[in-house]
């Protein structure tokens, strides 16, 4: 029995296509369970000699006294907000990638990847091969998921970006609260403004260095560089067009996440002003480029070092941190273990539906929509 999707969507282009074969109805990649174990003892490894130097190092009384009294309710508020950076990183997602997809699936796949990236290292890389397995189900090619991943990096690092450069051009023009020094405030916006110039003209140098390389008849590489070049384009036509759906997405997954940290504050009893929370957020955030399992460790120094070096004292940054990385790790651990069933449990229902249909009946289908039997 196969299933053959539906007319094309209007403004995709009519007609029928292919029938999916075999291996396009597969289901998602299985976890490597000892690799999940490892990456999990190492995080529950640093957690322990974490709390065992916070309780045990002398020095370190504010800091345990800061624990020992924290709100539960702002920790609460926390947790509930770093869920709604997920439901915003899903609508991204979903108007970068795959609008036909029902929301319930999109959701399913979207927290079990930000599941996958708690706990697998390289920012945000490691639930990639869930959204590459939905994408190819609904009969995406391989260069187009390439060029679209690489236009998600970009547009999900848009507001990152803006945000430095509005923060530090306010900051220094005394807009915003903050006390710091003119420095402070212009040096990061300039970077950040040049790295959004050097990312334009990056994705304009590999669509001419292609056309060499393809001429050159270097296919691989040819076709890494042409992924980079339309990934760029597409996402400056993206930000043209102004959906308000990937608006809203990109926005949100930042501002949630933001205010995680904020109610971090509020629960371990210091809160700097708004200005600096977000700068040193952004900033601070870059640490977790480094690869180690969920950013442990890079994150951490990074947030806590740009905080102090804008005037947070260096105990309440600490407390604020690591109660934000606590949430930001179990979190979507424990939601994308959750999501990771639920879409385990709707394959399994596809493939029964798929199974009981008589030829010209439809079936949903994740990532191809409602399909006729055949």
């Amino acid at each position: 029995m196969r299933v053959q999707p539906l007319a094309s969507q209007p403004g995709v282009g009519a007609g029928v296509q292919a029938a999916p074969a075999h291996e396009d109805l597969a289901p998602p990649p299985e976890i490597d369970r000892a690799r999940i174990l490892r990456r999990v003892a190492v995080l529950v490894l640093i957690a322990l000699v974490a709390f065992a130097v916070i309780d045990l190092v002398p020095g370190l009384a504010s800091l345990r006294s800061r624990f020992v009294h924290a709100n539960g309710w702002w920790l609460a508020a926390g947790a509930a907000l770093k869920v709604l950076s997920g439901v915003a990183y899903v609508i991204a997602f979903r108007a970068i990638f795959c609008r036909r997809m029902r929301w319930g699936v999109s959701m399913q796949i979207g927290f079990s990847e930000l599941g996958a990236n708690a706990v697998l290292p390289v920012g945000g890389a490691g639930g990639l091969a869930l959204g590459a397995w939905a994408l190819r189900r609904g009969g995406m090619d391989t260069q187009r998921i390439a060029r679209r991943s690489v236009a998600f990096f970009f547009l999900t690092s848009v507001p990152n970006v803006l945000g430095v450069i509005i923060l530090g051009v306010g900051l220094a023009a005394g807009l915003f609260a903050g006390g710091v020094s003119v420095a402070l405030a212009l040096v990061p916006a300039v970077i950040a403004a040049g790295a959004v110039v050097l990312t334009i003209a990056g994705g304009r140098w590999a669509a001419a260095a292609e056309r060499r390389l393809d001429a050159a008849s270097k296919p691989r590489a040819s076709a890494v560089l042409r992924a980079l070049a339309d990934g760029v384009e597409e996402a400056l036509v993206m930000l043209r067009e102004a959906d308000p759906l990937l608006i809203i997405g990109l926005i949100g997954y930042l501002v949630f996440d933001v205010l995680v940290i904020w109610a971090s504050f509020h629960a371990l009893g210091y809160v700097p002003a708004l200005a600096i929370l977000w700068i040193g957020y952004l900033i601070g955030e870059l640490g977790g480029l480094i690869p180690v399992p969920g950013g442990v460790g890079g994150i951490e120094l990074g947030l806590v070092g740009a905080f102090v070096l804008y005037g947070v004292p260096v105990g309440a940054a600490t407390a604020a941190v690591l109660g934000y990385r606590a949430l930001a790790l179990i979190v979507p651990a424990v939601t994308g273990l959750g999501a990771f069933a639920l879409l385990r449990k709707t394959l399994a229902g596809e493939a029964r539906a798929i199974a009981g249909c008589g030829p010209g009946e439809m079936v949903e289908v994740i990532g191809r929509g409602e399909v006729s039997v055949s």
